[in-house]
């Protein structure tokens, strides 16, 4: 009897994973891997990587300023207002450059050999360019430029270079602090202030600036930050449900709403509660109906906002990747559909149209990174 009963379990079992791994007919090809590995950067891609932001750092045009003009004092050259932060087309992509610059120095030291790129950081974060960048955000015209996605890219910048043991590093944190206070007092108003979060799959998207920068506060230890993080992100979000990743994406979106507050909920919630609350709110990801989640398509890479998409595949695979490291028994389920989105446009970064190049390493970058 225990025999038959043992047989009538495999079966099942083997029918319901044949169900699982076919259920996705021509247009879902990920299939359960208990041994699935998530993708890793290794120096070659590295390399192909910091090219970009050492290339658009310095370069000053095009570029968009983004900001709110005053007064005819105000038409400065980018350089002339933020001269730390003025490459890479807008404030933020050239903050996350920084980032992106000094996490792979962090992990692969040969990058710089002859010591080129340290030089160029030891020239450009300099108290006095700090100074100008602070006098900038003092402004009263633009108090609430660049938030809350530039202000998150500054917050992860500092963190990395908080937990960078390198007395270069040490010094730029520490030239970087006066900014990265005032935008964290900033960020706690605002947050306290904002009624409804914002849902919408580019900058604007508050989970994915909250995710960003709940790992500053944890790790800077900025309790006011954390605790304002986690108590908001409660209010915005704890009580959602059923997120239909059927309708993502939008035509310019390099930011998934579901997958990002998915995310963001993983980093204030302990595992067992977030389990209960992803089911509810993302059940998808534990039916295995993957018939909205192929890697989106790029029509013309030349288009700044049609771009965006290679971003949004990038975005997609780091959520997926932190997610599963929060609920190991969705790995075998998760990674596989995280890589099969990030060799979708890996080969795209380099060699790119500028609309998409002084952008989209960044966010090859922090997909990759969540495989260390």
């Amino acid at each position: 009897m225990k025999k038959i009963i043992n047989a009538k379990i495999s079966i099942v079992f083997v029918a319901v994973v044949i169900c699982f791994s076919c259920h996705s007919g021509s247009e879902k090809d990920i299939t359960l891997n208990a041994e699935a590995k998530k993708l890793h950067i290794d120096i070659d891609r590295a390399r192909r990587i910091i090219e970009l932001p050492i290339h658009c750092l310095t370069l000053e045009y095009p570029n968009k300023l983004g900001q709110v003009i005053g007064g005819a004092t105000d038409l400065k050259t980018p350089k002339s207002l933020r001269p730390i932060f003025y490459g890479c087309f807008d404030w933020h992509s050239s903050v996350h450059g920084y980032w992106s610059i000094v996490r792979l120095l962090k992990q692969f030291p040969a990058l710089d050999r002859q010591g080129n790129v340290r030089d160029f950081l030891r020239a450009h974060i300099t108290k006095e360019n700090l100074a100008i960048e602070l006098d900038f955000f003092n402004d009263k015209n633009n108090l609430s430029f660049e938030r809350l996605y530039g202000w998150a890219w500054l917050f992860k910048l500092q963190q990395e270079l908080l937990e960078w043991p390198d007395e270069d590093a040490k010094q730029w944190a520490e030239i970087l602090e006066p900014l990265v206070n005032l935008l964290s007092k900033r960020t706690q108003v605002y947050l306290d202030k904002l009624v409804y979060p914002i849902r919408t799959g580019q900058h604007d998207n508050t989970a994915f600036s909250l995710s960003l920068m709940v790992e500053y506060a944890k790790s800077s230890e900025d309790i006011d930050l954390l605790n304002s993080i986690n108590v908001n992100s409660a209010r915005f979000f704890e009580n959602d449900k059923s997120c239909s990743l059927s309708y993502e994406p939008s035509g310019s979106d390099f930011l998934s709403p579901c997958l990002e507050e998915a995310h963001l909920m993983s980093k204030i919630m302990e595992p067992q509660r977030y389990e209960k609350w992803l089911r509810a709110f993302l059940p998808s990801l534990f039916n295995g109906d993957f018939s909205s989640m192929q890697p989106a398509l790029v029509s013309d890479r030349s288009d700044g906002k049609l771009v965006h998409l290679d971003g949004l595949n990038f975005s997609r695979a780091h959520c997926l990747y932190e997610i599963s490291g929060k609920l190991p028994e969705l790995k075998s389920i998760l990674i596989p559909l995280a890589n099969k989105h990030i060799k979708f446009s890996i080969d795209n970064i380099s060699g790119d149209d500028y609309m998409g190049s002084h952008w989209l390493g960044t966010f090859a970058l922090l997909s990759l990174g969540s495989s260390n």
